[in-house]
């Protein structure tokens, strides 16, 4: 399929802040947490077919019209999100100079329904303005568009943001803000950003002399992954709740059943090609921003994640007793940090989780859940994205969640080793609840 359709860049411009950034501005800090992110992009795909009575109308003259909207509502919007015109300075600042976004045009050679039909990895690549794994360096910007139009007349927009600059609650703002400027809504609270936002972070955990310098290049696919789309429909979740509940978690979320099915499987994956029973951890990315203990975080922008692990070391793992983890790491995570987690704790947990991390012999999955940050809501003007998109990195044993369009499901992006994705694809118990790679129309 991915040699079928062919992604045509035809234009590319950058596009600065319709208002000059502030001098007192112009040095935006870093906080500890911004500092720890690697120097990847995160990539977004928004999905919009074209609107019934304007199938037969000229394709050429839409794509021209909404093209130009977003790049002037995008022009404007960056002045409020004017760290993301800027350039990444080491590990330390952003350089907040107005150097703007890149914005690209393309065109798709067929209709969108072929690509919601059978989403394709490959394909799905090129609907973005960059690589994952690129560097400021290399992607020339902090962040990139791209709009696609496909021959029906719908398009795809694709947004790759450095994870310096923000994690999924700021791209969510970003996104829905861009999207309330394009539209010419008068909800002023989602349009105007308060430039204190920007800082908060970094004035209560601000930036570590160790982590002040020129941080090497990850490197993603060093030992090859495989990516794979799994989607869970909200009566199959309500089904693992019934099966995930236990006394010590009565009533469980479909984050953590959901989390706790993939979790069971791939370890048992893992186990099933390495012939042992290896330790198991799961990382799961926590919000801090209504657990600092302080009113600003709510809205701060930037990065604002933490994590906490659970281990299971059992030789048969069962989805209650996962969950039942889930719970429980959760909790002492709460009980561990009443006010937040510091500058100190980073370096704490960092000293105390580096050698299980590393360690041979344990698996370590990590998991990122955007559930419930509102990007099927952005409308920018011919309605809401009919399919949302987001990839996990190439690095393997990460796993991404996010709302299907009902915001009832789940999907799942998950990378793992080769030959741990060839037992899981074919694993009963995740194809009773899931679909895998199911279309998305």
């Amino acid at each position: 399929m991915g040699s079928e359709i062919k992604v045509v860049v035809i234009h590319k411009e950058t596009i600065k802040p319709s208002s000059p950034t502030p001098p007192h501005l112009e040095s935006l800090s870093l906080s500890v947490f911004d500092q720890l992110q690697p120097e990847f992009y995160v990539p977004l795909l928004l999905f919009y077919p074209n609107n019934r009575d304007e199938i037969n109308g000229d394709h050429h003259s839409l794509a021209a019209e909404r093209s130009n909207l977003l790049k002037t509502s995008l022009s404007k919007t960056l002045s409020h999100f004017y760290p993301f015109a800027g350039k990444f300075e080491y590990n330390l600042s952003i350089c907040c100079n107005d150097h703007g976004a890149a914005f690209l045009q393309a065109q798709v050679n067929c209709p969108i329904s072929k690509v919601l039909e059978t989403p394709d990895h490959e394909v799905l690549k090129q609907l973005l303005p960059a690589d994952i794994a690129s560097t400021q360096e290399v992607a020339g910007h902090l962040l990139l568009v791209q709009a696609s139009f496909f021959e029906c007349g719908g398009m795809a927009i694709g947004v790759n943001i450095a994870h310096k600059v923000g994690d999924a609650f700021t791209f969510s703002k970003f996104i829905n803000s861009w999207a309330a400027v394009s539209l010419g809504s008068s909800a002023s609270d989602h349009i105007v950003v308060p430039a204190v936002e920007f800082g908060v972070v970094a004035s209560i955990c601000p930036p570590l002399d160790f982590f002040n310098s020129r941080q090497p290049v990850v490197e993603f696919g060093k030992e090859k992954s495989v990516t794979e789309r799994f989607v869970f429909g909200a009566s199959k979740i309500d089904a693992l709740k019934s099966i995930a509940a236990s006394s010590t978690v009565p009533n469980p979320t479909r984050v953590e059943v959901v989390s706790a099915l993939i979790w069971k499987c791939a370890t048992e994956a893992s186990r099933s090609n390495s012939g042992s029973v290896r330790p198991s951890v799961w990382c799961q990315v926590v919000n801090m921003r209504k657990r600092s203990g302080q009113p600003l975080t709510e809205d701060s922008l930037g990065n604002f994640v933490w994590f906490f692990a659970s281990m299971t070391m059992e030789s048969e793992v069962d989805l209650q007793s996962l969950v039942s983890k889930f719970r429980k790491g959760i909790e002492e995570f709460k009980e561990k940090y009443p006010n937040g987690v510091g500058s100190q704790d980073v370096c704490q947990t960092i000293q105390e989780s580096g050698n299980l991390m590393t360690k041979d012999g344990i698996d370590n999955y990590s998991c990122s859940s955007w559930c419930r940050f509102p990007f099927y809501e952005a409308n920018f003007g011919w309605g809401k994205p009919s399919w949302v998109s987001i990839r996990t990195m190439s690095a393997k044993n990460t796993i991404q969640l996010t709302d299907t369009r009902d915001g009832k499901g789940i999907e799942v992006s998950l990378a793992l080793k080769k030959e741990d994705m060839a037992i899981i694809t074919s694993n009963k118990e995740l194809l009773e609840y899931a679909f895998l790679n199911p279309a998305a129309v």
